[in-house]
């Protein structure tokens, strides 16, 4: 990815209602709220909502509490996301804004 445009931190806090029943025991950020924080992340950078997630991929797991960074960036047009915890690359992908 090329220098980031917009970089921000993330932590989900351990007691976010959305975690029961999310791997009890082990609970793990669900994807789709690592999405909306790309959508939030879009919203404060260029004041877009987000219109459409051409690509995602998730490759390694966040947990509750750990603190990872998200990346946007914009290259050949598209706009793309990278999250990191540690320089571990734990999700990345291509999402479209509108305004």
């Amino acid at each position: 990815m090329s220098e980031p445009l917009w970089r921000t931190p993330l932590r989900m806090p351990e007691d976010h209602p959305c975690l029961p029943g999310h791997f009890p025991g082990r609970p793990l950020v669900p994807g789709v709220w690592l999405l909306e924080q790309v959508a939030r992340a879009l919203q404060a950078w260029r004041g877009e909502r987000l219109a459409r997630i051409v690509e995602a991929k998730f490759l390694a797991p966040l947990r509750p509490a750990e603190t990872a960074e998200l990346a946007l960036t914009e290259r050949v047009g598209r706009l793309r996301f990278e999250i990191s915890r540690d320089g571990v690359l734990l999700a990345r992908g291509v999402i479209e804004g509108a305004p």
